[in-house]
């Protein structure tokens, strides 16, 4: 039997820079970061127009059994968003709208789960933010540990404990926590190049010039006629 663990503290990224990246969005921060660290396309929210970030508390637990999301509840920090993955794939309902009265207790922030959740309708009238693989009545079992605070692979990227995730109606995104500030800056930056660049095409300046397109179409062999 493989090893089991909780790790109680983790060591948080600056609040600031989490601030900027919600502030940011998914879309900004995952070109700042050189278009790296995005969950799978299929990490949809419950409801629209959530957009939260936090540190990641992580949860790597069985298929079909969500006993260790409950474990986790107790070492989450206000401000953190619970992040959890099946050892296998699994779209079972592993939570609920009574676990997201717990979290929402606990001053998490939200929920993203590679694997299914039900209840959609209260805890879209809660407000309180989920993003998941799928949503199902399934329910599951409390008889298997798994850990709480290791590294984990959610939807593709590679996450650990305090890394800054980041999610909103364009899907989630993981920044590094020790690259936190610098993907912040980058966010800013990339964003006052966006407002001007905004500004030109309203003007009803073009692309194509905008962005010097013309020599590149001229090299691929575009015509007009």
């Amino acid at each position: 039997m493989s090893k089991t663990i909780v790790v109680r503290k983790i060591e948080l990224p600056p609040a600031d820079a989490v601030a900027a990246l919600q502030k940011y969005g998914v879309s900004t921060v995952h070109e700042a970061q050189g278009r790296t660290g995005l969950l799978a396309s299929y990490m949809r929210p419950i409801f629209p127009g959530a957009a939260i970030a936090g540190p990641a508390i992580t949860v790597s637990l069985p298929p079909g059994d969500n006993l260790m999301i409950h474990v986790a509840v107790e070492v989450c920090v206000p401000g953190s968003i619970l992040v959890v993955a099946p050892t296998s794939l699994c779209t079972d309902g592993y939570f609920g709208e009574l676990l997201a009265t717990s979290l929402k207790a606990h001053g998490v922030k939200g929920l993203v789960i590679e694997a299914g959740v039900r209840d959609v309708a209260p805890i879209t009238e809660m407000k309180w933010p989920v993003w998941s693989r799928a949503v199902s009545s399934q329910g599951t079992v409390k008889a298997t540990l798994g850990s709480v605070n290791v590294p984990i692979v959610c939807a593709g990227a590679h996450i650990d404990p305090g890394d800054v995730i980041v999610a909103d109606d364009d899907g989630v995104v993981v920044v590094k926590r020790a690259e936190a500030a610098a993907v912040a800056a980058a966010s800013k930056a990339r964003v006052e190049k966006e407002d001007n660049t905004r500004a030109l095409l309203a003007k009803g300046e073009l692309g194509l010039d905008i962005y010097n397109l013309r020599p590149k179409l001229k090299e691929l062999g575009l015509e007009y006629r």
